[in-house]
């Protein structure tokens, strides 16, 4: 679990091709200190599992499954990415939670900027845009925003300076794939929602 708050953007240093998918190994700072074999990382929003450790260099083994819904895949070599380590039990939580499984790859759109900042309008497959309300939370590559305004087939995001300077977003262009992970309880309100309630399954069998 995670909050959305990136702690530090790393760098990519290799991509190397294996049996199960790639070894994407990323160079941190802060984010090395006490890590351990097994830990999770957020890159780019996607939990990953450490499996290698070489002084500030950090491996991890990424899957067909996580390579075909995130734009893990598309990372190059000297390609930054925002990075988070889980959360503790006692930390605050000053972002929204994060589980680190996103949702699918989507793609800006449209660069904006105006009164409220730098904003992107990212896209939106029709089945996920039932998770995504105005004022709603939304991750972005691993980032905590505010969804500022939703439509059918996309959504608009607005970043404060602060969050520009501390993430990868400062370089994100037209076109660029990012990882997009909807809100828990929007996921588990709306499954809620579509189920016959118990009264309206007793009428339906004959019990009431």
């Amino acid at each position: 679990m995670f909050t959305g708050i990136i702690e530090e953007i790393g760098n990519v240093k290799s991509i190397t091709r294996t049996k199960t998918g790639i070894c994407l190994s990323v160079d941190t700072c802060n984010i090395a200190t006490g890590a351990k074999i097994g830990d999770s990382i957020a890159v780019n929003g996607a939990c990953l599992s450490i499996t290698a450790i070489k002084k500030d260099l950090l491996s991890f083994d990424v899957i067909p499954e996580t390579l075909s819904r995130t734009a893990i895949g598309e990372l190059k070599i000297n390609d930054s990415a925002n990075l988070e380590r889980s959360l503790k039990a006692d930390s605050r939580i000053d972002g929204h939670f994060v589980s680190g499984h996103i949702d699918y790859k989507g793609r800006i759109v449209e660069l904006l900027k105006g009164r409220d900042g730098a904003g992107f309008r990212i896209s939106v497959p029709d089945e996920f845009a039932g998770f995504i309300v105005e004022k709603g939370s939304i991750a972005i590559d691993g980032v905590s925003l505010t969804v500022a305004d939703a439509a059918r087939d996309s959504f608009i995001v607005y970043l404060i300076p602060h969050t520009l300077k501390t993430t990868t977003f400062k370089s994100k262009k037209r076109g660029d794939a990012v990882n997009v992970e909807t809100d828990l309880l929007a996921k588990y309100i709306l499954k809620q929602s579509k189920k016959p309630d118990l009264a309206t399954l007793l009428k339906k069998y004959n019990y009431i």
